[in-house]
C-alpha cells in the first residue's frame, strides 16, 4: 500500500515523539535516550524552532517513516535549495515505497517554493541508503566536503578558542 506523505503538524506529536525514538534506537541501540525523554526533545526542540519541517508518511492511519528538512538561502540563482537532513522509514514499512513517496514529496514541494536544488547526504557506512538514491537517480557530489563539530569542538569554537582566523581565510 502506497503512503500518503504531507506535512506534520502540532497534532502529529505523538506519532513524532515513536518516530524519532526509533531513529535513535535504530542508530544507536541501548544508548538511544528513552521515550519519555524523546518526547521532552520533540516539544523543546524540534517542535519549538521554526528552521526544521518534518515530512510524514502514513500507512493505514500510522506514521510509518519521515523526513526532516529545511529551505535554505542563499543557493545559484534566485532560487533556495532545500536540504533533506534525515529520511527515516520503520523497518516493517521499509521496501513498501516510503522513502521513494517521501522522496517524491519532498522534490514537488522543492519545485513549488522554488528551489533549484534538492541536497542531502548519506552516510558512506549504510550502503542500503546509497544503493536507494542510486536507484533514484540521485547524483552523486564527488566536489563537495562535508565539515563537522561536535562535543567539545562546539563548545570550544562558541567561546572563541577555535580557530577563526585562519591565514588567507576571509570568511572567518
Amino acid at each position: 500500500m502506497a503512503a500518503e506523505v504531507r506535512l506534520a503538524t502540532r497534532a502529529d506529536r505523538a506519532e513524532l515523539v515513536r518516530l524519532f525514538h526509533a531513529i535513535d534506537v535504530h542508530y544507536r541501540g541501548a544508548a538511544a535516550p528513552s521515550p519519555a525523554a524523546m518526547a521532552r526533545h520533540i516539544d523543546e526542540s524540534v517542535l519549538a524552532f521554526r528552521s526544521c519541517e518534518i515530512a510524514i508518511a502514513v500507512q493505514d492511519g500510522r506514521a510509518v517513516g519521515l523526513a526532516t528538512f529545511a529551505v535554505l538561502f542563499p543557493a545559484p540563482g534566485l532560487g533556495g535549495r532545500l536540504f533533506m537532513k534525515d529520511l527515516f522509514a520503520l523497518a516493517e514499512a521499509r521496501g513498501q515505497g516510503v522513502g521513494r513517496a517521501l522522496m517524491g514529496f519532498l522534490a514537488r514541494l522543492a519545485v513549488e517554493r522554488g528551489c533549484i536544488r534538492f541536497d542531502w547526504s548519506a552516510e558512506t557506512d549504510n550502503p542500503e541508503a546509497l544503493a536507494f538514491y542510486d536507484r533514484l537517480g540521485a547524483k552523486r557530489v564527488a566536489e563537495k566536503v562535508h565539515y563537522r563539530f561536535e562535543g567539545e569542538a562546539i563548545r570550544q569554537l562558541a567561546a572563541g578558542a577555535g580557530s577563526a582566523a585562519v591565514p588567507g581565510n576571509s570568511d572567518s
